[in-house]
């Protein structure tokens, strides 16, 4: 008997897509069939990028990911999870807190759908204070971010900020 295809989905809004998000992808892209990177539209948040930009980079990041695909998702979560056939949410763990309320959504999200199961990765040490939104104060005050992204998400951040 074949096994049938694991399809994950890997949700966030990546604005921008930090060296973190990249290790995850990566780490979850080699344990599934197929990843998809849900890039979620939140109309309560400010995002710096766009929807088609944070696309961009996160394509321009997958490249070399041959199973890894990138769309955009708008409203619940597990809805987005269920039309990709997927079973499997990825979310990425930097600290305790972060913990905390990923736990939450995922007994929201396992109540809404028991079928769909959460898988938390751990980052790895080199990324576990990484966030966006420290990303994003550091290039605003023209701090250094090479090591908190890609060479190609720097570029997109300082050219932000040189407006």
């Amino acid at each position: 008997m074949m096994s049938a295809m694991q399809i994950a989905v890997y949700p966030g809004s990546f604005d921008p897509p930090t060296n973190g998000h990249v290790d995850i992808m990566r780490r979850a892209a080699a344990r599934f069939d197929r990843l998809i990177v849900g890039v979620g539209v939140n109309s309560a948040k400010t995002e710096l990028f766009s929807v088609s930009d944070r696309v961009d980079m996160l394509r321009a990041e997958a490249k070399t990911l041959s199973n890894v695909e990138i769309e955009v998702f708008e409203g619940l979560l597990v809805e987005f999870v269920k039309q990709r056939n997927a079973t499997v949410v990825v979310r990425g763990l930097r600290a305790m807190s972060d913990f905390e309320s990923e736990f939450q959504v995922a007994l929201a999200n396992r109540e809404l759908a028991p079928e769909i199961e959460t898988m938390f990765l751990m980052t790895s040490a080199e990324h576990m204070f990484v966030s966006s939104s420290i990303v994003k104060e550091i290039a605003a005050l023209g701090g250094p971010i090479a090591g908190f992204v890609s060479p190609e998400v720097a570029q997109r951040l300082q050219a932000k900020h040189s407006r």
